[in-house]
C-alpha cells in the first residue's frame, strides 16, 4: 500500500517512538546493572542486553522504515523542527545500516561483561585481569569505526556520535591552547597557602542518610523534579533517561567527606534538569535528548561549579549544612565552607579534581585515546603511559592501578573513544553560557544567595533545555550567548574566582 505524505510522516514518528522506547528499556537494564543488580546476575544481564541491542539494531535498520524515510526525503513543506528530525533520523538510519547486527550484539555483550569485571577489579587494582578485556574492547571499537570509511581518523566517528560538528584535530588544538593557559594558573595557585579543611577527612564521619537528604533538598530548590526522577547509589555517578518522564540520577557517598556526594548530586541534577526541560512535543522523536555531550556537560558543570561552588551558594546553605552536621562543623563559617569547596590541589582522581586541574585530567585521557586508536600505544602499555602522563601533567604518580588506569568506568563500559572530550568542552561552554545568563539576570548573585533559582532555571530552559537537538551544538551556543564557542569567558571566570580566593593576580 502506498502511503500519503502525511501517513508517511506519522509512520516515521511511530517507528521512531518505538526505537526510543527500546533504548529506554536498554537504559533501564543499564541503570539496574549499575545500582541494584546482584553480582550473580551479571552473566544473564549481559545476554539480555546483547539480545536487546540486536532487536534495537534490527528495528533501527528495518527496510520498511528506510523506505518511509526515503518517501519523506526532499519534502519542502517541513518546518525547521521536522526538517531537523528527518536529518537526524536519516543519519541514524544510515549509520546503523552500516553496522552488522552480529557486531552490535557482540559489542553490547562484551561491554556488559567488561563493566562487571571492572567493578570487581578496580578495588584491588587488578589491571592485568582487565588487559585482555580492554584489548578486545579496542578491537571492537576499531571494527565498528571501520564501517565508516568517510572518517580517516576512527576517533572522528566516535566524536561525531557525541559532539556533532567536532573532530579530533579541532579538539586537540582547543585543548592544547587551554592547557597552555591552565598550567601556569595551576602552578601559581598550588604554590599559595591552602584554606582550612580539617573538618574533611581524618576522624570525622558524616552520616550517609544525612548527606543524601541534604543534597536532595538542594536539587529540589534547583528545580529537579522528583515526580519524574529519583536518586540512587552507584560506583560511578551518572544520569540516565529511562522514559519521557523518567530521568534518574545516581550519586556516591564518602563518609569522611560530605562534599563528595553533594557535588556529585548537584552535577547529575544539572544533566537531569536539561533532559526534564526538553519541549514535550520533542520527546520520543530525534529531537528528544541533549544535543551533545559537551552541551550536556555544560549544564552539569554549571549547576555543580558556577552555582554550587559559589560564595553565594554557601551564603544560602551554610547554616543548614552546619545544622545537618552540628558536631563535625561546629565553628566552621560560610566563608570556610566556600574556600574548602574550592581547594586547588594536584590530585589523582578526575572526579575529585578542582576546577583548575580538572581539565588536565580530561586532556591527558583524550590524548591517550588518540594514541590507542592510532596504534601508537598498546593496551598492555596503557598503565605505564597513564603514569607518565600524570607525572608530566600533574606531577603525580598513582600508588596503585585503582587510582590510575582503572579509575574511570568509560573505557570499560563502551567504546575506547569519544568518552572524555565532552567534559572539557562542557566546562568551556558553561563559562560562556553563565556569562550570558549573568548579562540577562543582573540580580543573579543575590538570587542565588536567597535560594531563588527559578530565574536561572527559566533562562536555561528557554535558551538551552527546551530545544533538545533542534539546533547543532555550535548554533545553540551562538543563539544562547550571542557569540561562537570560545574559552574567553571560562578562563576569565577561573582567573577572577581563584585570583580572589588565593590573593593572586592571575
Amino acid at each position: 500500500m502506498t502511503l500519503t505524505t502525511e501517513q508517511s510522516w506519522q509512520e516515521f514518528l511511530r517507528h521512531y517512538r518505538e526505537l526510543s522506547d527500546l533504548r529506554g528499556i536498554d537504559s533501564l537494564l543499564g541503570w539496574d546493572q549499575s545500582t541494584y543488580q546482584p553480582p550473580a546476575a551479571a552473566e544473564g544481564r549481559s545476554r539480555q542486553m546483547a539480545l536487546l541491542a540486536r532487536l534495537t539494531h534490527a528495528h533501527a535498520t528495518d527496510a520498511d522504515y528506510g523506505r518511509t524515510l526515503d518517501a519523506l526525503q526532499g519534502r519542502t513543506d517541513l518546518d525547521p523542527a521536522q526538517a531537523r528530525m528527518l536529518e537526524l533520523a536519516r543519519k541514524d538510519f544510515e549509520e546503523n545500516t552500516r553496522l552488522p547486527a552480529a557486531l552490535v550484539g557482540e559489542m553490547s555483550e562484551h561491554w556488559g561483561r567488561t563493566y562487571t569485571a571492572w567493578a570487581a577489579a578496580r578495588p584491588g587494582g587488578d589491571w592485568d585481569g582487565m588487559v585482555p578485556l580492554l584489548e578486545k574492547s579496542l578491537d571492537l571499537t576499531l571494527q565498528a569505526a571501520s564501517h565508516f570509511p568517510q572518517y580517516a581518523d576512527p576517533h572522528d566517528y566516535y566524536i561525531g556520535q557525541s559532539d556533532e560538528g567536532m573532530s579530533a584535530e579541532v579538539i586537540a588544538g582547543v585543548f592544547a591552547d587551554l592547557q597552555r593557559e591552565l598550567v601556569p594558573l595551576v602552578q601559581a595557585v598550588t604554590e599559595a597557602s591552602e584554606p582550612r579543611t580539617d573538618f574533611i577527612g581524618g576522624a570525622n564521619r558524616y552520616g550517609q542518610a544525612e548527606q543524601l537528604a541534604f543534597g536532595e533538598r538542594v536539587i529540589r530548590d534547583y528545580g529537579y523534579d522528583f515526580t519524574a526522577g529519583r536518586q540512587d547509589l552507584t560506583h560511578h555517578p551518572f544520569m540516565t533517561r529511562l522514559g519521557d518522564q523518567d530521568i534518574r540520577i545516581t550519586t556516591r557517598v564518602r563518609l569522611d567527606d560530605p562534599t563528595d556526594a553533594l557535588y556529585s548530586t548537584l552535577h547529575e541534577s544539572g544533566h537531569a534538569m536539561y533532559e526534564q526541560g526538553i519541549a514535550a512535543e520533542y520527546l520520543g522523536t530525534p529531537l528528544g535528548g541533549g544535543v551533545s555531550s559537551g552541551v550536556h556537560e555544560s549544564q552539569s558543570r554549571l549547576w555543580e561549579n558556577l552555582v554550587g561552588r559559589s560564595r553565594e551558594f554557601w551564603a544560602a546553605y551554610g547554616a543548614e549544612f552546619r545544622a545537618t552536621f552540628p558536631g563535625q562543623l561546629a565553628g566552621v563559617s560560610d566563608d570556610e565552607l566556600y574556600r574548602a569547596s574550592n581547594v586547588v590541589r594536584r590530585s589523582l582522581i578526575r572526579t575529585d579534581a578542582d576546577e583548575l586541574t580538572y581539565n588536565l585530567h580530561v586532556i591527558l585521557r583524550f590524548n591517550l585515546e588518540r594514541e590507542l586508536l592510532a596504534g601508537r600505544l598498546a593496551v598492555r602499555d596503557l598503565a605505564d603511559a597513564w603514569q607518565a602522563a600524570y607525572r608530566d601533567n600533574l606531577g603525580l604518580e598513582a600508588p596503585g592501578h585503582q587510582d590510575g588506569v582503572l579509575q574511570d568506568v568509560h573505557w570499560f563500559f563502551g567504546p575506547v573513544a569519544g568518552a572524555f572530550q565532552g567534559y572539557t568542552l562542557g566546562n568551556i561552554m558553561s563559562g560562556q553560557i553563565y556569562a550570558a545568563a549573568r548579562r540577562a539576570l543582573p540580580e543573579l548573585d543575590a538570587q542565588i544567595a536567597r535560594r531563588e533559582f527559578g530565574p536561572l532555571h527559566t533562562w536555561l530552559r528557554e535558551h538551552i533545555y527546551q530545544h533538545g537537538r533542534l539546533y547543532t551544538p555550535e548554533a545553540l551556543i551562538e543563539r544562547a550567548t550571542g557569540a561562537p564557542l570560545a574559552a574567553d569567558d571560562y578562563l576569565a571566570y577561573l582567573r577572577s574566582k581563584y585570583g580572589e580566593l588565593y590573593g593572586l593576580n592571575l
